[in-house]
């Protein structure tokens, strides 16, 4: 599983890159309709303006669509029955483009052959429709989309690397903020460690602050506390039991020296009788030993 640290920074950098991969997208894609709406906005402006335009004027009295080296721009004029009447000078001579109903919108692609300007980029095309002396006419305006395709490129190329910085930014920041968070733990730890049955009347150095760490060192404080309570109680007990053993055992074996020095003056009765009455002194005492240590195990 790995440790804390390296857990809490792969989630982090888990949950930021989704975070920023899902803005990076919204991002992207808010771009290309802004920009969208803007050349979309643009070429509906000049597709009205030459609608009115036509309203009073033929088409071949216009005056000319803007640079004849343009590429940006391109505009044809067709009559009721679909023919290019008048076209800026960019498309002048050709086919139409797009056969569009009126208020319709059209993003088209490079025509063939790809070199030939405008039409080797994507266009955005608007149709709006007028009448005027010469009938119904239909406009067709088409604004390069290009600058839009770039746009886009440009901003997903930064993001592409923009994104996998930001994120060894964030694993960077977030494992050095956890190793610093962690590193009264690792102390602790190695106090812990090096604390023997021995030393039990040490104590954990407790960090400033309220918080997680500085409680569990007071807890450990308290479990070493009651350790070595507990050890104490221990090594008490144990001298209060050998101390009462020693008495009953003592006296067994001086009458038994007695006995084997002068078997004269002790019959075997008294001995017996000497032996059994501290027999049950010593077993009275082993049930007490075990009654506390019962007791001290809270299993009575």
């Amino acid at each position: 599983m790995g440790s804390i640290r390296v857990r809490t920074t792969a989630a982090a950098v888990a949950v930021v890159g989704v975070a920023l991969v899902l803005a990076a997208v919204t991002m992207v894609a808010l771009q290309k309709r802004s920009l969208r709406e803007q050349v979309e906005a643009s070429a509906d402006l000049r597709a009205g303006s030459l609608t009115e335009q036509l309203r009073s004027s033929a088409p071949t009295d216009l005056a000319p669509f803007g640079d004849p080296e343009g590429d940006e721009e391109f505009v044809q004029i067709l009559d009721a029955s679909g023919s290019v009447v008048q076209a800026s000078p960019n498309v002048a001579g050709r086919p139409v483009v797009v056969r569009l109903d009126p208020e319709e919108t059209r993003i088209i692609g490079p025509r063939s052959p790809p070199d030939q300007e405008p039409l080797d980029e994507p266009f955005l095309v608007v149709a709006a429709s007028s009448s005027g002396p010469d009938g119904r006419l239909t406009v067709i305006v088409g604004r390069s989309f290009e600058i839009v395709a770039d746009a886009t490129r440009t901003l997903t190329r930064v993001l592409v690397i923009a994104i996998p910085l930001l994120l060894l930014v964030v694993g960077l920041v977030t494992w050095r903020v956890v190793a610093r968070a962690l590193s009264p733990v690792d102390a602790i730890r190695a106090e812990v460690d090096a604390i023997s049955s021995r030393e039990l009347h040490r104590r954990l150095p407790a960090p400033g602050g309220n918080d997680e760490i500085f409680r569990l060192a007071a807890t450990m404080n308290r479990m070493l506390a009651r350790l070595e309570a507990g050890r104490l109680r221990e090594r008490r007990f144990v001298s209060d039991a050998s101390h009462e053993l020693r008495s009953p055992v003592a006296t067994i074996r001086q009458h038994a020296e007695v006995a084997l020095s002068h078997p004269d003056q002790t019959s075997t009765e008294d001995l017996a009788e000497i032996v059994l009455d501290e027999d049950a002194r010593l077993q009275r005492l082993v049930e007490d030993l075990l009654l506390l240590t019962r007791i001290d195990e809270g299993t009575l």
